[in-house]
């Protein structure tokens, strides 16, 4: 089977927003986040409004890009954006409202910084109640929407980069390469050293 070419993919994942601009809305945002499944660190979650005559090639779910590939396209996203940001909401939390409410505070809090306000949320998944804007949920939305994958790697690089920096402050448990992941080298380094306060201790109950 022929490689789609990153032209094509753009167009694949622009029609999302084609739907929403014949439908009137004139400022979308894509939503999404990182982080929902480690055993330690914060969850991310971004918003992005892209600009519409400034096509970003190359995007993608992050989680199908290489580290290089997220962090060129992490700094393209940066720069042309119209409006973005990312939210970290920490392990404590996590632990006090449940990953599911502590996704979309942050994905609440991540809309509300933008410095352009949305008029359409274009959300991977996730039903964000309880905010006014319109938005329609798509599920596996950041293999399907420009905005959503470039939210996507907005939070998964933000959250690594973070990760990379409590490997050296909390060194020996890996936390550079697994990201604060489930792997067995993580699980024998919580047996071998304890746990640390980045992680998220309802999801270590079995083995605390």
């Amino acid at each position: 089977m022929a490689r789609i070419s990153e032209a094509e993919l753009f167009a694949k994942l622009n029609q999302f927003e084609l739907k929403a601009l014949s439908q009137g809305y004139l400022t979308i945002a894509g939503i999404d986040e990182a982080g929902r499944g480690p055993l330690a660190g914060p969850v991310a979650a971004a918003a992005v409004i892209l600009n519409p005559h400034i096509p970003i090639l190359g995007l993608n779910d992050s989680k199908k890009l290489s580290e290089v590939k997220r962090e060129i396209l992490f700094e393209q996203i940066v720069k042309e954006a119209l409006a973005f940001s990312v939210i970290l909401i920490d392990a404590p939390t996590i632990d006090q409202i449940n990953i599911l409410e502590a996704t979309k505070s942050a994905m609440r809090e991540a809309i509300s910084h933008l410095q352009i306000t949305p008029d359409l949320l274009l959300i991977d998944a996730v039903k964000l109640d309880k905010q006014p804007i319109p938005f329609w949920p798509i599920i596996k939305g950041d293999t399907l929407s420009n905005s959503i994958a470039a939210a996507s790697i907005l939070a998964k690089v933000s959250r690594d980069r973070l990760m990379i920096n409590y490997d050296r402050q909390f060194p020996g448990y890996g936390f550079a390469k697994h990201k604060g992941y489930g792997t067995t080298a993580h699980y024998e380094s919580i047996h071998k050293l304890g746990i640390t306060p980045i992680h998220r201790k309802t999801f270590l109950k079995n083995i605390l």
